[in-house]
């Protein structure tokens, strides 16, 4: 039996694997309602103007132009919202 070892416990291979793909099933359920695109300003208020205006300038996330409007990967801001950011490591 594999196993992995993290730094405060080992865990069974398969016991990891059956949690990593409970929480990507919690995730996409979670997300199937969102649609693909969302305007500037749902962006937002969902995900805070702060935050959409730092990712933007950083070049992770970029906006799609359409007449009179912004528009933001839905599915991107996500990804964004769930990683872990170095606020102070200006590179980031």
């Amino acid at each position: 039996m594999a196993f992995l070892q993290f730094s405060d416990k080992s865990v069974p291979y398969g016991v990891f694997v059956k949690d990593v793909a409970a929480e990507v099933v919690h995730l996409l359920k979670k997300d199937e309602s969102d649609p693909e695109y969302i305007s500037q300003r749902k962006a937002y208020e969902i995900f805070g103007r702060r935050n959409v205006e730092r990712w933007r300038r950083q070049g992770k996330v970029k906006p799609c132009k359409r007449p009179g409007r912004l528009e933001y990967r839905t599915s991107e801001l996500r990804l964004l919202q769930r990683t872990e950011q170095d606020y102070l490591d200006p590179t980031k």
